[in-house]
């Protein structure tokens, strides 16, 4: 499952950063909000590259923007093929992705806490990380859905929600794989 899971997931990530991305430049284009350069700093406090002030490199911008999407996108995956799959699931990993972001900034000095910013600023930022989440979402899941159900579908298959009279379903067996 792993395996199919990580190609999958950077298929689904690759997606949900290409929608989002546009959507941003959408954005951008009504707005007059300029790029953000945070993730070419943050790739720079990560990997040791040369800072400079102002305007960072397009490629160090985008190579960051673009990999933490599309590896991101893996998670998705598992947790589609686990049998998380659907808007709920979907609204938590853009949890996910929001959290994983603001780790990798404030943890680099290179952002400041969520908290702080412009309401306008945060919104937009939700917007577009939540675009990011549900289409990555739509994607993982209609991959993972070829597989069949997840342990967490078939579980529910037996009777939905938690009860303590419903056990793990059964483990396959080494031959069926």
């Amino acid at each position: 499952m792993m395996k199919r899971a990580v190609w999958q997931g950077l298929v689904s990530g690759a997606a949900g950063v290409a929608v989002m991305t546009l959507g941003e430049k959408l954005e951008q284009r009504f707005t007059g909000r300029p790029d953000s350069h945070v993730p070419a700093r943050v790739l720079q406090r990560l990997t040791g590259m040369d800072e400079r002030p102002g305007r960072q490199p397009v490629a160090v911008n985008w190579a960051m923007h673009f990999g933490q999407g599309i590896v991101l996108g893996c998670l998705r995956s598992v947790m589609a093929h686990a049998g998380l799959r659907g808007p709920w699931a979907s609204a938590k990993f853009a949890v996910v992705r929001l959290t994983n972001d603001q780790i990798l900034e404030n943890a680099t000095g290179v952002g400041a806490p969520p908290s702080t910013w412009p309401r306008r600023e945060l919104m937009v930022d939700l917007v577009h990380k939540t675009v990011y989440a549900f289409v990555t979402g739509v994607v993982a899941d209609a991959l993972a859905a070829r597989s069949g159900l997840g342990p967490g579908q078939q579980h529910t298959a037996v009777l939905p929600g938690r009860h303590p009279g419903v056990g793990p379903v059964p483990r396959k067996e080494a031959h069926s794989r």
